[in-house]
């Protein structure tokens, strides 16, 4: 990315469609605009032009967003035209001609980030909601978006701020006559509050890291239990082979499905049982390791065949009597059959309850790896503050260093080593 160029691109997805969004940003915005569209509408107004200046290249609404009131910061504009592959084109070539060039992936959102519109905790809630396929991960991603986590990072940090404070003043002005000898009676207690609202905080990540990358659930037994069969009638698609043979499934099969809004990885896993097969045997200790990664564990058993031995694991289990259209049992939490169809329903609300349970009732702002990190550098940090409130230097030190982590959080320090990361991971366009 070059500072002070102006860049372009397509927002609107793959063509042909209804309609095209062209987005520009930069210094040459208003030249190029000028050029295309003719004299500039009102701020953030939609005005109906012809596109081109020589030559018609199409028609459609356009607006002009100045700095600093734009998504970037710079000034910015944007081209609503027809979805037309050839006149998106000519469009593109026109801009270009102007000393415009194609924007790389997650270019307007870093411009954002770096003139002060969004902070880094914004940006991974962009795009987290970017990416989010169902509705507690929308609620999640835009809660995070909203500025609601960087409004408590702050919070916590001018909390940080006033403690620090009353030790330097005492450190740097203590011949002073407004400065006591002693740190407030409620300075202990304050420090405790900070100290139990960021563990609080930090022991939300896991609703928050289920909701953004869903809830998975191992369906485990013995060979030829109805682990596929139950995948295929849950997703209600064939995405699994289902035989008769003994030891098919091989690998681990991910199938995501949305329960009630909330996203549930299916695995797809070997039978449990002795085997010769190498293969096999690689194939039954992946479906053990992810047993003991889930979330939940579906541990299914038939009529026809042998009982495996079930697994220690911290997953909730759900025990699951397959093929009730041969034989009714009890002992089991469900019956089902998937060729009838009798019991998924109850399956799948067993599911969208414990969903409920682990994902929690309000959307998490802490889910990423980057907010675990940081609140367990803070705590830590305030740790070593209490431990060391005898010596006033080593304490304000440790305040400092939580204060940092916080703002590390939020990108104020050392945001270049994630930025390239992160933004590679945005759509071109955004």
């Amino acid at each position: 990315m070059l500072a002070g160029d102006t860049i372009m691109a397509l927002s609107s997805g793959a063509l042909p469609s209804g309609v095209a969004v062209i987005r520009l940003s930069g210094p040459r915005v208003r030249e190029a605009f000028l050029s295309l569209a003719g004299t500039l509408p009102q701020p953030r107004t939609m005005a109906l032009r012809r596109i081109g200046a020589d030559t018609k290249l199409d028609q459609g609404l356009v607006a002009w967003f100045p700095a600093p009131n734009s998504f970037t910061g710079e000034d910015c504009a944007e081209f609503h035209v027809h979805g037309s592959p050839a006149g998106v084109k000519a469009i593109l070539r026109s801009l270009s001609s102007l000393g415009i060039r194609l924007a790389g992936p997650g270019e307007f959102t870093r411009r954002a980030f770096e003139n002060g519109k969004l902070d880094l905790i914004a940006v991974e809630g962009l795009g987290d909601l970017l990416s989010a396929e169902t509705e507690k991960q929308r609620q999640q991603a835009l809660a995070r978006y909203d500025g609601r986590l960087s409004e408590q990072v702050e919070t916590w940090r001018n909390g940080l701020l006033d403690l620090r404070a009353e030790i330097e003043a005492r450190l740097d002005f203590s011949d002073e006559g407004d400065v006591t000898e002693e740190l407030p009676a409620t300075f202990a207690t304050d420090l405790d509050e900070l100290k139990l609202a960021l563990q609080d905080a930090l022991a939300s990540i896991t609703s928050g890291r289920i909701v953004r990358e869903g809830i998975r659930v191992a369906l485990a037994g013995a060979p030829n239990a109805g682990k596929s069969s139950l995948i295929n009638a849950l997703s209600k698609s064939d995405v699994a082979i289902v035989s008769d043979e003994a030891g098919t499934t091989r690998d681990v099969r991910e199938v995501p499905l949305d329960i009630g809004g909330q996203l549930f990885i299916l695995l797809d896993l070997a039978g449990l049982r002795e085997t010769g097969s190498r293969a096999e045997a690689e194939g039954i200790r992946r479906a053990e390791l992810a047993i003991r990664d889930a979330d939940i564990l579906l541990w299914l058993e038939a009529p026809d065949t042998e009982i495996a031995q079930q697994p220690h694991t911290a997953a909730t289990v759900i025990t699951v009597a397959t093929k009730g259209d041969l034989e009714s049992r009890d002992g089991h939490d469900v019956l089902i059959s998937t060729t009838t169809g009798a019991g998924l329903s109850d399956l799948i609300a067993r599911l969208r309850d414990i969903g409920e349970n682990l994902s929690g009732g309000e959307p998490s702002l802490i889910s990423h790896e980057r907010d675990r990190l940081g609140l367990e550098q803070a705590i830590q940090a305030v740790g070593e503050a209490q431990h060391y409130l005898s010596n006033w230097e080593l304490a304000a030190e440790a305040l400092r260093q939580a204060s940092q982590a916080l703002e590390r959080m939020i990108g104020r320090v050392d945001a270049e080593q994630v930025l390239d990361r992160l933004f590679a991971s945005f759509c071109i366009g955004k």
